[in-house]
């Protein structure tokens, strides 16, 4: 329970940093796609051609941030699958079986 009060706490300090933040200064937020082009252009003078081009662009930008959502659930659904699985792995089981201790006898479950 302490834990969670801690992450709470911690998870309210930044979204109040935020949006003080957000509210007080012209800041934009943005991705670094956006702003690399804009510094390439700025280096070489407009001089830049890409050597590659990508094979497909999503029809708007709705569909590429509705791709980019899936691919984060989908690798977030992965990560959290292992992290359960290894979890899961790790604790005794609870039913019905015998656990060993080391310092004494066979424990029952319940004794």
């Amino acid at each position: 329970m302490k834990l969670e009060i801690i992450v709470a706490a911690i998870v309210l300090l930044f979204t109040a940093q935020f949006l003080y933040i957000s509210s007080t200064t012209n800041a934009e937020f943005g991705g670094t796609d956006a702003r690399s082009g804009g510094v390439i252009e700025e280096l070489s003078g407009g001089t830049y051609e890409p050597t590659t081009k990508p094979f497909w662009e999503p029809p708007s930008g709705e569909i590429e941030s509705l791709l980019f959502a899936l691919q984060a659930a989908l690798g977030a659904l992965v990560i959290g699958y292992f992290f359960g699985y290894y979890r899961g792995k790790n604790q005794p089981a609870r039913s019905g079986q015998s656990i060993q201790s080391p310092h004494s006898d066979t424990l029952k479950p319940g004794t």
